[in-house]
């Protein structure tokens, strides 16, 4: 029988590129997820993984068992949360904090799947930036839940007491004004976009400063025409000609037709998205809600790459 512990493992594995990155996010050891995979292969008899000494990459058997563990283990979810209905009566309270972007592209593709009506859940939503959605899980229970970004390693703090879930990654693009003739899809280093001008994160925030570390790492010196921190109003700036911007692929859905993504190989960056959740709310129907937005954010993101810069 094949333990879903272990299906849950091999999904953080092929998310993460690594036993010791999934053992990282899971709370494990690199050998106990090393053995937890060796136990899947066994139970399973097919191999997961091609071993060397530096890497392990996933075959397409491990890819395919990857889309179904995903199914099986949204239908155990399911069970639990269908269990926890009927001991906690017929729905639950969920208040929310969720970043705009999220918040536009994701939840609403949620609400209007067929899965949610049956998952039990009243909801109510508090959109804001990461800090303030974490400011509202450490005031004493004005949020449950809060989804929230990290760009690198700094900027977000939050108490012991909330226990942090990966979901998924946002990358970032360069994003680029059509009429200066440069087409999508194009090999352009960074350092050819350099005195160009720029729309900047204000500068100060810890994405900005990233983003600026980044920047002159690969030899790129903007020009900066403009602050924004708001990526729909950098898109439709770049789209008039005003400064090439960077800009997540979220934000990205809907863009303006008079701008092109590039792919700079220089550049990469992205968002980590969290669900951070109070340890002593966090139920089964909540762990299906946060999986499964976790599943539309995947979905995305395979959409965005297989489509490759426009």
């Amino acid at each position: 029988m094949i333990n879903p512990i272990h299906l849950k493992t091999l999904q953080e594995v092929i998310r993460r590129g690594s036993f010791a990155a999934a053992a990282t996010q899971l709370g494990y050891t690199a050998s106990a997820v090393s053995q937890q995979m060796s136990a899947l292969e066994r139970d399973t008899g097919v191999v997961l993984f091609r071993r060397s000494a530096r890497s392990v990459q996933p075959t397409d058997a491990a890819l395919v068992m990857n889309r179904h563990g995903a199914k099986v283990l949204t239908d155990i979810d399911a069970l639990l949360a269908a269990s926890s209905r009927t001991q906690e009566g017929t729905s639950q309270e969920l208040r929310l904090g969720i970043f705009p972007s999220l918040a536009t592209y994701v939840l609403p593709r949620l609400l209007r799947s067929p899965q949610w009506p049956g998952l039990g859940i009243n909801l109510h939503v508090s959109v804001g930036e990461p800090q303030q959605t974490i400011a509202g899980l450490r005031a004493g229970g004005e949020l449950d839940v809060a989804l929230v970004y990290q760009v690198g390693q700094a900027g977000l703090a939050w108490p012991h007491t909330i226990n942090r879930q990966w979901i998924g990654d946002d990358n970032f693009r360069v994003v680029l004004p059509k009429e200066w003739g440069i087409q999508a899809g194009s090999e352009v280093a960074a350092a050819q976009l350099s005195d160009m001008p720029w729309i900047m994160h204000h500068p100060g925030t810890s994405d900005a400063t990233v983003i600026e570390r980044l920047f002159a790492s690969c030899n790129l010196h903007p020009r900066v025409a403009a602050y924004s921190d708001d990526f729909n109003a950098s898109l439709q700036l770049a789209s008039v000609g005003l400064g090439a911007a960077l800009v997540p692929e979220l934000a990205l859905t809907h863009r303006p037709d008079n701008v092109v993504v590039l792919d700079v190989p220089e550049i990469r960056l992205a968002r980590n998205i969290f669900a951070l959740l109070i340890n002593d709310k966090h139920t089964a129907r909540i762990g299906v809600f946060v999986d499964q937005l976790a599943g539309i954010l995947h979905e995305l993101n395979q959409t965005s790459s297989l489509k490759g810069p426009t």
